[in-house]
């Protein structure tokens, strides 16, 4: 994957799900055309760009909103609704993982930080909540490769993520020494 420019974070997605990880009903599916969201294309692009395929986003969002948005009604009324949302949460309320880390002084420069500078520094950033974070080993070095902030079922404040990953998964976080 192609990391975006300046090294940061962007959104991976919006996945509606229950608490105890059952399935999700009232999935709706259709197709998302650049006509449809041609007013909001630019910002999508930016906080939510295709990092495999960057000449291919409509076909990234269209699974994204088949495979989760669709799910999510009736908080979530429609495909249009979804990326607006996106967009929403990410510029008005403030869960640009980025500025957050950016606010505290932790830029992506390539330093090595604790577990626990990060998530405090996101928990500040998030009313005291819980992240989640995914971490990837590259040769010697683990670097942070993404960050997950849950929010309750209406979309109005977060909550503590739950489900970490279970023990021995490649995708722990360290406690020290994690890149960014």
């Amino acid at each position: 994957c192609k990391d975006p420019p300046d090294k940061l974070f962007t959104v991976h997605g919006l996945w509606p799900s229950n608490m105890n990880r059952s399935e999700l009903f009232n999935c709706s599916s259709s197709n998302v055309t650049y006509a449809k969201i041609q007013n909001i294309r630019t910002q999508l692009e930016m906080i939510w760009p295709n990092v495999f395929n960057r000449k291919n986003h409509l076909g990234f969002w269209n699974r994204e909103w088949n495979k989760h948005g669709a799910c999510g009604y009736p908080t979530i009324r429609n495909d249009l609704h979804y990326f607006q949302t996106v967009i929403k949460m990410y510029i008005t309320q403030k869960q640009n993982v980025s500025d957050i880390l950016s606010k505290a002084k932790i830029e992506p420069d390539g330093n090595i930080r604790t577990q626990k500078e990060i998530v405090d520094a996101i928990r500040k950033g998030i009313h005291g909540k819980e992240p989640k974070l995914k971490c990837q080993k590259n040769t010697q070095m683990t670097e942070l490769v993404e960050v997950t902030l849950c929010s309750d079922g209406n979309l109005t404040q977060f909550i503590d993520c739950p489900h970490h990953f279970p023990n021995g998964s490649r995708y722990n976080c360290p406690t020290n020494h994690i890149l960014y």
